[in-house]
C-alpha cells in the first residue's frame, strides 16, 4: 500500500507527499534501486498460499494523528514493502518522513525526504522553506525519486513502473505530490502525483489527493486552503492507495 501524506498545522505550513508502495514485478531481487525484474517463482499445486494485500497509509489528520506508512503486500516469499509516510509540519505526534518501499517527502522543519528500499522504490524529495515560501517534497516512486519542492511549487511524486502482467500495460507505485504552503490556488502550483496512482499535492483551494486504490500510489501532501491574507484553515493529508497482488501462469 502507498504511504499516507503529511498535513499542515499552520497557516504557513506544508506537508510532504507519501511514498509509493514497493513494487516487486517477479521473484528475486536485483542490485540498486527500483523494482526487481527477476525470473518466475515456482509454486506447488499441493500447497496453500496466503495472499496479503496491504492497505494504504492514512494521511495526517489536523488535531489528530500523524500520517502512517502503508502496509506490506505479500505472496509466498515475495514482499512489497508499504510506502513511507510524508513529513508533517509541526505535528506533535511525529513529523519526520519515513522510509518504506519508497520514501515519503520532506516538509517544513524536516526538510529531507526519506530513503526508499533497494529493489523496491526510491527516496522522497526535499521540502523548500525560505521566508514565507513553504513547499513539500514529492514522495518517491518505484522508478524515480520524488522531486524537491521549489519556492513556487511542491515537488512532483516519482513515477511508478509500467507492468503488463495483466495483458495490458498498467503503471503502479507512483509517489504522492508535495503541497504548496503559499496560499496558491491553481493546480500548477502543487506537486503532481507520480504516474501509477500518486495523489496530487494540496495548495490554495485544492485538497490533497488520495492514492489510487490497488496501485500502491502515495497520498498527496496537505497545504493551505484559502487565499493570501485570509484566515487559512488547516488541511489533512491524502491517504495512500491500497496495494495489489497479481498472479499469472508463465
Amino acid at each position: 500500500g502507498g504511504g499516507g501524506a503529511g498535513l499542515t498545522t499552520s497557516t504557513i505550513g506544508n506537508g510532504g507527499g507519501g511514498g509509493a508502495g514497493g513494487l516487486r514485478t517477479s521473484y528475486g531481487s536485483t542490485s540498486g534501486g527500483g523494482a526487481s525484474t527477476e525470473s518466475s517463482l515456482p509454486l506447488s499445486l499441493s500447497n496453500n498460499y496466503t495472499v496479503t494485500v496491504g492497505s494504504g497509509g492514512s494521511g495526517g489528520v489536523v488535531g489528530g494523528s500523524a500520517s502512517t506508512n502503508g502496509q506490506d503486500s505479500v505472496f509466498s516469499t515475495i514482499t512489497s514493502i508499504g510506502g513511507g509516510r510524508g513529513a508533517s509540519y509541526n505535528n506533535p505526534t511525529g513529523s519526520s518522513p519515513n522510509t518504506g518501499g519508497s520514501g515519503g517527502g520532506g516538509a517544513y522543519s524536516v526538510n529531507t525526504g526519506a530513503a526508499g528500499t533497494a529493489n523496491q522504490g526510491f527516496a522522497g524529495g526535499n521540502s523548500y522553506d525560505s521566508g514565507y515560501d513553504y513547499t513539500g517534497g514529492g514522495g518517491g516512486g518505484a522508478s524515480q525519486a520524488g522531486d524537491n519542492g521549489t519556492a513556487t511549487k511542491g515537488g512532483d511524486g516519482g513515477d511508478g513502473v509500467a507492468v503488463s502482467i495483466t495483458g495490458s500495460s498498467v503503471t503502479y507505485a507512483g509517489g504522492g505530490g508535495g503541497s504548496n504552503g503559499n496560499n496558491q490556488n491553481t493546480s500548477s502550483d502543487v506537486g503532481a502525483g507520480g504516474a501509477g496512482g500518486g495523489g496530487i499535492g494540496a495548495g490554495g483551494n485544492n485538497p490533497a489527493g488520495i492514492g489510487t486504490a490497488n496501485t500502491g500510489g502515495g497520498g498527496g501532501g496537505a497545504g493551505n486552503n484559502g487565499t493570501s491574507g485570509s484566515a487559512v484553515p488547516d488541511a489533512d493529508g491524502g491517504n495512500g492507495g491500497s496495494g495489489v497482488v497479481i498472479l499469472r501462469y508463465p
